[in-house]
């Protein structure tokens, strides 16, 4: 772990704004919205900055939505009898797999090179990082025992004993999990959209 990765690691541990944490919080303090008032979300496409980076961000957070959509969709269809069980093993292990390994990949990356680089360009809003990278961690832990509920789904088709019934619980896991990511990411936006247009080329 390199010197940015254990400081990047002590400021998420340290912040204990319980009020902030994720799944307590329904939006950011507005002292973590001083660029998004001066860089609103409907002026964002329009700017001269906005470029690949920005775009690429945009669809990666959409994509994630878009996953946990459709594994919803899937396991509500499945607990109602709409999709077999056999039917449903192999879409929710493809599914599941990508969002697992997309989000694993896209927090890390956030946490070893842009929010350090960020935290350093805009100062302003280096509290709402350390925010950023608490929830990084709170989403960890809750994607851990998104991928055990799966796991468990997964061992029971390859025995043949999935029930639909044994979906429903999981689709409950889905929809609070949808909740939370959509949270960060409404949030992670609405800090690093207009901090990378308006230190960056987008």
């Amino acid at each position: 772990m390199t010197s940015t990765d254990q400081a990047a690691d002590q400021a998420a541990d340290q912040f204990d704004d319980s009020d902030l944490r994720l799944g307590s919080r329904t939006a950011l303090p507005e002292t973590l919205r001083v660029l998004v008032h001066a860089l609103p979300q409907e002026a964002w496409a329009a700017h001269p900055n906005f470029g690949g980076m920005t775009r690429f961000w945009l669809e990666r957070h959409a994509a994630f939505r878009e996953l946990l959509d459709r594994i919803a969709a899937d396991a509500g269809a499945t607990a109602a009898g709409t999709i077999a069980p056999d039917a449903y093993a192999p879409r929710l292990y493809r599914l599941a797999s990508t969002l697992l390994g997309e989000l694993h990949g896209h927090h890390s990356i956030e946490d070893a090179h842009y929010f350090p680089q960020l935290r350093r360009l805009e100062p302003s809003v280096a509290r709402g990082f350390d925010l950023l990278e608490a929830d990084h961690k709170d989403l960890d832990a809750r994607l851990h025992g998104f991928a055990g509920e799966v796991n468990t789904l997964l061992q029971a088709a390859q025995a043949g004993t999935l029930a639909a019934g044994q979906v429903e619980p999981f689709a409950d896991t889905v929809a609070g999990f949808r909740r939370l990511l959509d949270r960060h990411l409404v949030d992670e936006e609405e800090i690093v959209i207009p901090a990378l247009l308006k230190v960056s080329g987008g």
